[in-house]
């Protein structure tokens, strides 16, 4: 404790938990008391639908922590106003010496840290910020000459030879709360009071508490991480980990994900070890997007590579808004649109399979489908969702080379080959054999036997995978053409 009278605010933004917080930690045990505080932020919430599963989450678990703050004597302090703004003037409420808070690695995040660095330094107060978010931050694994890597394996290398158990290690905020203050802080406001509809009772939505992070994690490591190499490309099963929400707003730390991985690395042989070493490289290339956004924000408004910014993208309204309503005629694609449109949530195969076909077959800017993505998903993190939409698209770091277009069809047979995911979220199937899914437009007197028509009871394809895959290989041979770039393709 330290020894003079030192009271500091401690804001929590994407680690809503009082379980191993890092800059928890840090305000615990650097001050006689601490007062816990979180902001709903209108530069953030004003942008977005008035009915968003990804603030109902958020509330929900805000609600949770306030909870908690009271079974430990202490209260959350919550306010709805501009960040940049509030924590300035909580800091003249409670006369604070410091804001203790983890790092956001956002672009947007970033400009707002800065703004408030800026109103607390006029002040003579610190925002102390920590990292907590990843293991690695943004400058911690850098190549051989000193620059962030762009390529993921050389990256995970280094990641894996420079991981010790001091970067994984336990922070024992938990232990420290009888440091909080006591403090009334008042009624939660309500999604209402923020503007925002609640949603329907009927609207799958994951528990927004810790405990249902550790409930889906034990389930994980219990009985699926074994075979993850494999189930993991599966979307008809329960193959993943499912914690990307959890994730995403902190309820469990990174280094609690990565102690229970390398765990089961410890503990497994063969194809069970394989599967645990998997997830620790999803868990890695988390990451890798969040370091390379931060060296190349840029990246956040148009193509990383720089020769893709030439692409003649066509840009079709309708084609664009068959594939947001899950109206292609490729079952697939519409299944797995239905899943994010339905539930905020889409399988991790499928983001690739959509995107593929959104930017390759229906030949439309990336960037509209990242912010479809951006406005749909419950788990939505802005540097996952920028580097998988930009790796689809052929456009980012690391990508999928342009030329190596995913076919839905072969997709579907490979991934979902009974059929079991489609006719889940595209119930006109349930009847029919899953062989007669993957290309229906190849089966139509088959369908005709249960009473299915496309262009009637489902759509015909709207576009032709075959012409449009040629299509695809020319505007991107044009873009690097007028680059004065070789085609890439003819060299693989």
């Amino acid at each position: 404790m330290a020894s003079s009278s030192l009271l500091a605010l401690f804001w929590f933004r994407r680690d809503l938990r009082l379980a191993d917080n890092v800059g928890l930690f840090r305000a615990l045990t650097e001050n006689d008391a601490v007062v816990p505080v979180f902001i709903f932020d209108k530069d953030i919430l004003d942008e977005l639908p008035k009915q968003d599963r990804r603030v109902a989450f958020l509330h929900g678990a805000v609600a949770d922590l306030k909870t908690r703050l009271q079974a430990a004597g202490s209260d959350l302090v919550v306010r709805h106003a501009r960040g940049r703004e509030a924590i300035p003037a909580l800091v003249k409420e409670f006369g604070a010496s410091a804001v203790f808070t983890n790092e956001d690695y956002e672009p947007d995040a970033h400009e707002r840290d800065a703004a408030v660095i800026h109103a607390l330094d006029a002040m003579g107060i610190p925002l102390r910020l920590f990292k907590d978010t990843v293991i690695f931050g943004n400058s911690e694994i850098l190549t051989k000459q000193g620059r962030p890597y762009t390529v993921f394996t050389p990256y995970k290398n280094a990641w894996r030879k420079a991981l010790k158990p001091d970067h994984h290690a336990e922070a024992p905020s938990t232990d420290h709360l009888q440091s909080l203050k006591k403090v009334d802080g008042g009624k939660l406001p309500t999604l209402e009071a923020l503007g925002f509809t609640p949603l329907s009772s009927k609207d799958p939505h994951p528990e927004p508490t810790p405990d249902g992070a550790q409930k889906r994690l034990d389930r994980f490591v219990a009985k699926v991480i074994g075979g993850y190499k494999q189930s993991r490309n599966l979307p008809a099963v329960p193959g993943t980990s499912y914690l990307s929400v959890y994730n995403r707003f902190g309820l469990l730390s990174v280094r609690h994900l990565v102690r229970a991985s390398l765990k089961a690395i410890e503990a497994n042989k063969g194809t069970a070890r394989e599967g645990a070493e998997t997830w620790l490289s999803e868990l890695i290339w988390r990451d890798f997007y969040f370091q390379f956004l931060y060296h190349h924000p840029t990246a956040v408004d148009g193509p990383y590579r720089e020769e893709y910014t030439a692409l003649e993208w066509e840009n079709d309204d309708g084609l664009f808004q068959a594939w947001c309503d899950g109206k292609t005629g490729y079952p697939l694609v519409d299944a797995a649109m239905a899943q994010i449109n339905s539930t905020g949530y889409m399988h991790n195969r499928l983001r690739m399979v959509t995107a593929s076909f959104l930017t390759k077959d229906l030949l439309v800017d990336y960037r509209k489908g990242e912010a479809y993505f951006a406005l749909a998903l419950i788990d939505y993190d802005q540097a996952a969702n920028n580097g998988g939409w930009q790796w689809a698209a052929s456009t980012g770091c690391d990508p999928q080379p342009y030329f190596r277009i995913f076919s839905p069809s072969r997709q579907s047979e490979r991934y979902d080959p009974d059929g079991v995911f489609i006719k889940r979220f595209l119930p006109v199937f349930k009847d029919v054999p899953g062989k007669y899914l993957h290309a229906p437009w190849e089966h139509t007197a088959k369908l005709a036997e249960y009473g299915i028509e496309l262009g009637k009871q489902y759509p015909k394809p709207v576009v032709d995978h075959d012409e449009r895959r040629l299509k695809a290989l020319a505007i991107f041979k044009a873009a690097r053409a007028s680059k004065g770039m070789p085609d890439e393709a003819a060299a693989d």
